[in-house]
């Protein structure tokens, strides 16, 4: 799961285990697309995902989003894919990240 992700737009994070090891955090390392905000570029360098284990190769917890909170979940999907869900309320948006690192 470690390692750094990237979607088909460019987007990446670095993702690593943190608190007990069966915690996941992720840096937002770049930002590309339509999610190349003003809001979201202030977030680059910063962790914007901790997530708790909630079952095997799932975490649930926050995503930062366009300057504010959204509940996120990730799921590893295979070794080198994962899928991150943020969502306001009912409205969810899923995002497939590959292993580029």
């Amino acid at each position: 799961m470690e390692g750094t992700w990237r979607d088909e737009y460019g987007t990446a994070f670095a993702i690593s285990l943190c608190g007990d090891g069966h915690q996941l955090c992720a840096v937002l390392l770049d930002v590309q697309g339509k999610s190349r905000t003003e809001e979201n570029l202030a977030y680059v360098g910063k962790q914007v995902i901790q997530a708790a284990e909630t079952a095997p190769n799932r975490w649930e917890g926050t995503v930062i989003f366009n300057g504010s909170e959204a509940k996120g979940i990730v799921t590893q999907v295979s070794d080198n894919t994962i899928e991150i869900e943020g969502c306001r309320g009912i409205l969810c948006n899923t995002l497939a990240f590959n292993r580029v690192e």
